[in-house]
């Protein structure tokens, strides 16, 4: 088997790998469970998140990447060492040529260190590339062509937005709010309104079932178990997604508070182009309810979600080291 291109969407919450030709091979959450006392990594992915917030004191479950950012490099360089071996398996004799994806914000000394993770990690050849390009390639979007296109990515981490012309950005932003955010706010308002400690796990199981940002006209309902802070008991309260659009407001305005700087900020014809197209979203924030409605609401512009907005970026990704093969040629 002659070594395939990959890209690898190396994201805060989870990590995706694609492979020319057999699509996205592997997802699973980048978050690293590791004995303190050895120093050895006991779980990695899915074994590991389900350890999050569960593990006795010498195991610690950590993620190694925050905001879109590596903030723990031996462990991010283990974890991509472990993915790329079990999305490609040991049959190998030529190292891949590996297109990685990072927010549009980044510095160069933290491009340098996700280039040097990836070198470590087993690739030949190391590409990177910005989030939003990756995930408007992923999301169908046509970039070579001389018209305006936004994008807004909202991954675990950051979110990026960005208006792509003739295969580059014009105006970008990044900003560090995105999905995790979305679940520290619910915490918050847990604690706040229902005097109720909840851990990051529930907290996402929330938003997930429950999480909308947008009125809406059926309200759902969900059962939602932590600690009382009163009596320092287990105790379980009614949520309804009512309360979470409460919990979201501040969160997403943001969110569309940076979507209307870009705007501004975007030349006129451009402008013309992105009012005709609408906002594509993409990323796994992209999921919560109500999100596209409250885009349109506030910008006037319509919005639609790529059609698998979490395979998006991986799938740019892969697809970009194929792009830049064509137009080297």
């Amino acid at each position: 088997m002659q070594a395939s291109d990959i890209g690898i969407d190396l994201g805060t919450a989870s990590i995706l790998v694609y492979i020319k030709g057999r699509g996205v091979v592997l997802k699973e959450p980048s978050v690293v469970a590791f004995d303190v006392d050895t120093n050895k990594i006991k779980a990695i992915g899915e074994d590991a998140r389900l350890m999050l917030g569960r593990t006795p004191g010498t195991i610690v479950a950590v993620r190694p990447l925050r905001k879109g950012v590596i903030s723990d490099y031996q462990v991010t360089e283990k974890m991509m060492k472990y993915f790329i071996q079990k999305a490609i398996g040991h049959r190998m004799f030529k190292k891949p040529r590996i297109a990685v994806c990072v927010p549009s914000g980044v510095t160069e000394v933290e491009k340098k260190a996700v280039e040097d993770a990836t070198y470590q990690a087993g690739a030949r050849e190391v590409i990177i590339i910005e989030e939003p390009i990756a995930a408007a390639i992923g999301a169908g979007i046509d970039i070579a062509k001389p018209c305006g296109n936004m994008i807004v990515d909202i991954g675990g981490g950051t979110t990026d937005i960005a208006v792509i012309s003739l295969g580059g950005t014009v105006v970008s932003t990044s900003i560090k709010i995105a999905g995790d955010d979305f679940d520290e706010a619910i915490s918050r308002y847990m604690k706040k309104k229902h005097n109720l400690l909840i851990g990051e796990r529930t907290a996402e199981e929330v938003k997930i079932r429950v999480g909308c940002c947008f009125k809406r006209q059926d309200v759902e309902v969900m059962d939602v178990r932590g600690r009382n802070l009163v009596t320092g008991l287990p105790k379980t309260v009614q949520v309804t997604s009512d309360e979470t659009e409460e919990a979201l407001r501040e969160t997403t305005s943001q969110i569309v508070e940076a979507i209307h700087s870009v705007l501004e900020n975007t030349p006129p014809e451009l402008s013309a182009d992105i009012a005709d197209r609408g906002i594509v979203l993409t990323g796994g924030g992209s999921l919560l309810r109500g999100l596209e409605d409250l885009i349109c609401d506030r910008t006037g512009i319509t919005t639609m979600t790529a059609e698998d907005p979490m395979t998006a970026v991986a799938i740019g990704t892969g697809k970009y080291v194929e792009f830049i093969a064509g137009y080297r040629e």
